[in-house]
């Protein structure tokens, strides 16, 4: 594991810190891409050399198509491939405004960095792990198994009235999914969906009190907030192969919210 490469964006915080600190810890060369805070991102880097693998911030707005190229170039400069691609970043709406008084600018924004930047930053991104898997075997790891994650969210099948572009997009990250999977399948590249429940970050900070309450009145049968690291621990799985024969996969990350119950 210590030779791969990983990108992971909205890497500098939240679950896409847990996950980036988690494939450090295996020794993975992480590429931690963030938008705005550098210094964030620099505290994930150190902390993933500590760990004893190999870091490299890049800031990139992945809703903006330069800076997705760069964000790639970069990596590959650096590194020299990508095994692992993690579609994490994303944006809450900035206000949760009803569905029949929401504005187009919410939209194009939460469209743009939740799903346009996620489905041209994968199409980049499988089109040099393509080109990896067809070098001659000498001139590629023995071990390659390049692998795509989206981070989505229960919010990709639950309804809220009050945040449909946020929803709208994340639903769109489970077609793209299968879309990628499928087209990817014949070069080895298995794509796969994380989907979260209620995960404890800064971006569930403000609706903390409204969750303890539905948690403890049984919202999901594992009655605890989510951590980055649940998360992180099914990126690993998926990182180290372990999944070889499932592609176009959701895997629950949750507590059972998924669940239908009597």
């Amino acid at each position: 594991m210590a030779d791969r490469v990983a990108i992971v964006t909205g890497g500098s915080r939240g679950i896409g810190r847990g996950i980036a600190e988690a494939l450090g810890a295996l020794g993975w060369r992480v590429v931690v891409n963030y938008a705005s805070n550098s210094k964030a991102a620099a505290e994930v880097v150190e902390g993933i050399e500590k760990a004893g693998g190999k870091g490299l911030a890049v800031q990139c707005d992945i809703g903006i198509a330069a800076d997705r190229d760069r964000l790639v170039d970069e990596t590959i400069g650096h590194f020299g491939r990508v095994d692992l691609l993690v579609n994490n970043a994303g944006v809450a709406p900035s206000v949760r405004a009803d569905l029949l008084e929401a504005g187009e600018e919410s939209f194009d924004r939460l469209i743009a960095i939740n799903l346009k930047g996620p489905y041209f930053l994968t199409q980049r991104v499988a089109k040099e792990m393509v080109r990896e898997v067809n070098k001659p075997k000498s001139k590629r790891p023995a071990d390659l198994h390049p692998a795509i994650i989206t981070i989505s969210s229960i919010s990709a099948y639950t309804a809220s009235v009050n945040r449909g572009d946020y929803c709208v997009a994340k639903a769109g990250l489970a077609m793209m999914t299968k879309l990628y999977a499928a087209r990817l399948a014949e070069y080895g590249i298995n794509v796969y969906e994380i989907r979260p429940g209620v995960i404890e970050t800064d971006m569930t900070g403000p609706v903390k009190a409204k969750y303890d309450k539905m948690i403890s009145e049984g919202l999901t049968p594992i009655a605890r907030w989510g951590k980055p690291e649940d998360i992180a621990k099914a990126v690993v799985a998926v990182g180290m192969g372990l999944l070889p024969f499932s592609t176009g996969e959701v895997i629950n990350v949750d507590g059972g919210f998924h669940l239908r119950r009597l």
